[in-house]
């Protein structure tokens, strides 16, 4: 069973438009083998709940979100920071959101379990245990 990737997401209108335009304008983006039209990440931006920047509840995920989480298989636990793939440094924790990682991230909660991938493929769940760091709860709407 495929796991369902616009449940629970909360996006901000600012990430949400600034991730279309992501997808729009790079066309080697849109031909990405790792975000195919339907990709969890077009879930994503088409289900989630959109809301402005300033009410942005401050336990979602959103867009330079620096989280920690826990491998649900291991229970090693990482720090991420969910960024756009020109920002992209995996030693420091700099997670794109075109990655199955990010996609699975963006829009979910403290507590929730983001799903990388079909069950039985790499990577596995991370429940998202905290946010360390909120562009939006920190009073900066525009990152």
């Amino acid at each position: 069973m495929q796991p369902t990737f616009n449940e629970d997401r909360t996006l901000s209108e600012l990430d949400h438009v600034r991730i279309s335009r992501l997808l729009q304008r790079d066309p080697r983006m849109l031909r990405n083998p790792a975000v195919p039209t339907g990709s969890p990440l077009h879930e994503v931006l088409e289900g989630a709940d959109l809301v402005s920047p300033r009410e942005m509840p401050p336990e979602v995920v959103t867009m330079y979100s620096r989280v920690s989480v826990e491998d649900t298989a291991t229970g090693k636990r990482s720090v991420l920071t969910l960024c756009y793939p020109e920002d992209t440094d995996p030693a420091e924790g700099f997670v794109s959101v075109l990655s199955p990682i990010g996609a699975a991230l963006l829009g979910k909660r403290v507590g929730e379990i983001a799903e990388p991938g079909s069950p039985g493929s790499a990577p596995p769940p991370l429940r998202i245990l905290e946010i360390l760091f909120q562009p939006e709860a920190s009073g900066d709407f525009t990152l």
